[in-house]
């Protein structure tokens, strides 16, 4: 047990070496998110809730780039499995928190019952997404896209059903948390700055456990199979079986994220999973960069930011798709690597002015800035023209 804890110690005082003495490394940057965390949570109350809905959506979309920036596969039908998240746990706060207070108690039958509908959330993406997934990853690029966006939007129509009267149609269904009483406290779990620790307890560990299987075996294959399936197959991978298995994980962390934001927003309602809402991942994702872990974080950030700042302007608003355009417009022809390889291509930069100034003082610096801006204009403008640097035309 002491050499457990010993073990324990030494990987968080190591941790915690790499990220205050060796620069700008991970750690420092997973360091530096935590405390904008609890940060967070001593800020405006309004702001405490913005970021909340802030932290599911990064949730959805990094849960959406397992699948499709490490394995290749664009869906557009995964906010059935975010719809999934919220009715389970709408419906067992409806209909069961009752039976649930008689076997717990009613002090903590909000917080039993929030565990319970969230698992039976979970259970219920698991369930659509076995048959979805067996049935979606045998098809490739545009055909996977439409099949599951055609069974996102079966799922939608079979919420506005309201079949056996379990998801009361148009309207959804009202999802109130209550107050939990625990060793002679009372708080209110819907409370702003309480759903906001539990938001970020669970939406922290999810991401964490989806950096773990990306920087697992499962998630290298997942990569050769972006990269190349056949190459893929020709060494072994079950190329199907493995996909179908990334499709269940992505799904299942996208339940997560739709449990959580039938809390956030106290009602679960079809747009839910709507095949807009499966957009909100995909504009993310695209923002923020496929190819890195935290691209989907900055570019939700990005999304869900500019998007609250535009209404902000009531004239602005009405335009807020416009905005989103040019945005989007910007990041493919400029930044194909989104924000997230922008930033990492301004830290190299910045970090080679460095060099030239240690090399010949300011005037080297000053040298060298002005040439690479040269140099990234002239290349700026061949692709806005269509012209190669040999004067020929890119095809």
């Amino acid at each position: 047990m002491s050499t457990q804890e010993d073990g324990l110690i030494g990987r968080i005082g190591a941790f915690g070496y790499r990220a205050v003495g060796n620069g700008w490394t991970s750690e420092r940057f997973v360091l530096l998110g935590l405390l904008a965390l609890v940060l967070v949570s001593f800020g405006p109350r309004f702001q405490v809730y913005l970021f909340t809905e802030f932290l599911i959506i990064a949730l959805f979309a990094v849960a959406f780039n397992l699948l499709y920036g490490y394995t290749g596969l664009l869906s557009f039908g995964h906010a059935m499995f975010f719809g999934a998240g919220a009715y389970g746990l709408a419906i067992v706060i409806r209909d069961y928190q009752s039976p649930i207070a008689d076997v717990v108690g009613t002090g903590l039958a909000p917080l039993a019952t929030f565990v319970v509908g969230g698992l039976v959330g979970v259970l219920l993406a698991l369930v659509l997404a076995i048959p979805v997934g067996y049935l979606s990853v045998r098809l490739e690029e545009i055909y996977f896209a439409l099949i599951t966006l055609a069974f996102g939007m079966l799922f939608y129509s079979l919420l506005l059903q309201d079949p056996y009267g379990l998801t009361n149609g148009t309207d959804g269904i009202f999802v109130l948390l209550g107050t939990v009483e625990l060793g002679g406290t009372e708080f209110r779990l819907g409370e702003r700055r309480t759903y906001y620790y539990l938001t970020a307890t669970i939406v922290v560990a999810s991401i964490y456990a989806i950096w773990r299987i990306v920087n697992s075996p499962f998630g290298t294959i997942c990569k050769a199979l972006r990269e190349s399936p056949d190459r893929a197959a020709a060494l072994g991978v079950n190329v199907t079986v493995h996909r179908w298995m990334t499709f269940i994980v992505s799904a299942l962390f996208v339940g997560i994220a739709g449990v959580l934001i039938a809390g956030f927003a106290s009602v679960a309602t079809p747009n839910e999973a709507h095949w807009t809402m499966s957009a909100t991942p995909v504009v993310a994702t695209v923002i923020g960069g496929a190819g890195y872990f935290g691209g989907p974080i900055v570019g939700a950030f990005l999304y869900h930011y500019v998007r609250w700042g535009i209404s902000r302007f009531p004239a602005l608003e009405a335009y807020w798709e416009l905005f989103f355009g040019i945005m989007l417009i910007v990041v493919v022809l400029y930044f194909k690597q989104g924000a997230a390889g922008g930033l990492a291509m301004i830290g190299a930069w910045l970090q080679d002015v460095q060099a030239a100034y240690d090399r010949g003082g300011a005037g080297e610096a000053a040298s060298f800035v002005g040439e690479s801006i040269s140099e990234k204009f002239a290349n700026a403008t061949s692709q806005l023209t269509g012209r190669s640097d040999d004067g020929g035309v890119d095809r």
